[in-house]
């Protein structure tokens, strides 16, 4: 409830200053023009202060490196405005080229604070710029140098949580965006759980997963503490269970689109048009966009989480809303977010390092 409240107050303040900000570029804002710049500047530092850690810590999120870069650059021009103004390029000019006037200018309060403010927006630019060394473009975005890419078939297990590249991470600018869970089905081979946009929920052989990606990658988180006994002997039931829901849901859709098509005397091409653009899958289309999370239906990360969450395994909570309160706004579940949640841990090269020893 404490992570929701924070994520509450966090929205509501992007919002006002968002607004704040609107009416600056509309000059209705009931200041003069340096104090309006100073102060809002000084906002936008204090809330990307607040979240800096966390957003360079998921830093593989395009959200987060929004949450700075935006709020950055902004408050970088705010400052910088008011350090040269009167906005005449002949004052300005003269200014620079004239030591002592610029210096006088500078230490006068508002110039001075909108100076300390460029200097820490400056300390955020390399702050940015460091922890980006961190990472590595893989795809589309980023991932944490070091990570296990395409690791064999035989280094998964049971309950790895697979990301692989695809659409939505070529359509975000991220390196991942589908999710597969690996389950046991007592098959004598292991298989992945997941949705499809065109399908809905399958399973698929691990082998078949693995081996289709030879022009994209994939990675594999894998649970901190793993399946027990008990959690393995339900694995089998479950997913059953969730395929069996999942077919029900398509039926019963099946039966209220045609008859939604015989009520209003659809023609059979705009039937056509609409099946395929928003085919009856079990697709949790409504998921994709807001987070929501359905019992019947479901996203690629969303079935993965269901199982998890019908086995007991506790992980971040996702699709909160917009302001943290169970609004379902804007709170898709991306994949990429997967890693930071703590109840996984990233495959990385000291992995691949282990199981390639364990093979000789």
């Amino acid at each position: 409830m404490l992570a929701r409240l924070k994520k509450a107050l966090e929205s509501l303040a992007y919002l006002w200053l968002i607004f704040l900000s609107w009416k600056w570029f509309a000059g209705q804002l009931d200041f003069n023009f340096n104090l309006a710049c100073v102060l809002l500047s000084l906002a936008w530092l204090g809330l990307t202060a607040h979240g800096l850690s966390e957003n360079l810590r998921t830093y593989f999120d395009i959200l987060s490196r929004l949450k700075v870069r935006v709020p950055m650059i902004f408050g970088i021009l705010l400052s910088s405005l008011v350090l040269f103004t009167p906005w005449q390029p002949e004052v300005t000019l003269a200014r620079l080229f004239n030591p002592p006037e610029l210096l006088t200018h500078i230490l006068s309060p508002l110039p001075l604070l909108a100076a300390v403010e460029l200097a820490l927006w400056l300390l955020v630019y390399g702050a940015y710029k460091r922890n980006a060394l961190r990472f590595k473009k893989q795809g589309h975005g980023p991932l944490p140098r070091g990570a296990w890419v395409n690791p064999p078939k035989e280094a998964l297990q049971e309950g790895d949580m697979i990301l692989t590249s695809g659409r939505i991470a070529k359509t975000l600018r991220e390196s991942v965006g589908h999710g597969e869970v690996v389950v046991d089905l007592k098959r004598g081979e292991l298989f992945t759980l997941t949705s499809y946009m065109e399908k809905g929920v399958l399973i698929q052989p691990l082998a078949q997963m693995t081996e289709k990606l030879t022009h994209g990658h994939y990675i594999a988180l894998r649970l901190g503490k793993g399946f027990d006994e008990k959690q393995k002997s339900l694995v089998k039931g479950l997913t059953e269970i969730i395929l069996e829901q999942n077919k029900l849901y398509q039926e019963e859709a099946r039966l209220k689109r045609d008859k939604l098509y015989d009520f209003f005397h659809l023609p059979n091409f705009l039937r056509g048009w609409i099946e395929k653009k928003i085919p009856v899958s079990g697709y949790d289309w409504i998921g994709l966009f807001t987070g929501r999370r359905s019992q019947d239906r479901f996203t690629c990360v969303g079935v993965c989480l269901e199982l998890y969450h019908r086995l007991g395994v506790k992980t971040s909570v996702y699709g909160t809303g917009l302001f943290g309160l169970g609004t379902g706004l804007f709170d898709p579940i991306m994949p990429t977010r997967f890693l930071a949640d703590p109840a996984f841990r990233l495959l990385t090269v000291a992995d691949k390092a282990k199981f390639e020893k364990s093979q000789n």
